[in-house]
């Protein structure tokens, strides 16, 4: 508790790494881009095997870490966004709201948007989980978390986005928010996931993407007209929350587990 009987998040601070590994941050790189960004061949039998029991470590931390959180929405957002924002507002009124709903709140642990959400949801007595990531900047998990978790693969820690969450709810952001918002979209669109809600919250701002899918990727053929039924757009935190209570509602009916995915047939 803090001196103004505010509950305080418990952090693991920096980012832990693991496994004896060089700190990526005194090197200049990390340990995805030691994965990815390498051409030509690898030295696999002595060096790829032993990153592979890394990764399946690294899935079963996640799992360990998560496996009884309860029934969650995973918040989206610009890590850039400043606490003056309207939407860094809106973000704590969002964590608040999940919260009260009985949601535990997971973000990408930073700051920003992320870090708004958590301190919502941690101010009205929620959960607040931040999967953190290993970058060489925004290395410290924001100190509104109260489950924290750094992953060194980007991955395994959308694996964990989707896996313990009932809805996304995406704030504005730039390329990593769009990369969460298009992978949920193709995971809902090939039923990988269902009844799962995606939510643009900021009209204004997703605008512009909305109306270049419709002139675009409709007009095309690349995209089908119904597809877009996948999105809900709002600036209203009440009808986000609706929005994801009816999702769940409507699983619960179809006798699927909260959370789960629907069987697919083959």
């Amino acid at each position: 508790m803090s001196d103004n009987g505010t509950r305080r998040a418990r952090t693991r601070g920096p980012v832990q790494l693991r496994g004896g590994e060089p700190d990526p941050r005194q090197e200049g790189t990390t340990t995805d881009q030691r994965l990815l960004d390498s051409r030509g061949p690898s030295d696999w039998v002595h060096a790829d095997p032993w990153r592979v029991l890394r990764i399946q470590a690294e899935f079963v931390e996640g799992f360990g870490l998560l496996a009884d959180l309860p029934r969650a929405v995973s918040v989206f957002g610009s890590a850039r966004t400043k606490p003056e924002d309207p939407f860094y507002a809106a973000g704590v009124e969002l964590g608040a709201a999940l919260a009260d709903a009985g949601y535990a709140v997971i973000t990408g642990g930073g700051p920003g948007a992320m870090e708004a959400a958590n301190k919502g949801a941690c101010e009205a007595g929620g959960m607040s989980v931040g999967l953190g990531i290993e970058l060489p900047f925004e290395q410290e998990l924001n100190e509104w978390v109260d489950v924290g978790i750094a992953f060194r693969y980007f991955f395994v820690r959308k694996t964990m986005f989707v896996k313990y969450a009932q809805a996304f709810v995406i704030l504005p952001g730039g390329f990593g928010t769009l990369d969460e918002l298009f992978e949920a979209l193709t995971l809902v669109q090939t039923t990988k996931v269902t009844k799962f809600p995606v939510i643009l919250f900021g009209t204004a701002y997703w605008s512009g993407l909305l109306d270049w899918i419709r002139s675009t990727l409709v007009e095309a053929g690349t995209v089908s007209p119904k597809d877009l039924d996948l999105i809900t757009v709002t600036d209203d935190v009440a009808e986000a929350v609706r929005v994801i209570q009816q999702a769940e509602a409507e699983r619960e009916a179809a006798g699927q587990p909260s959370g789960e995915p629907a069987p697919t047939e083959g």
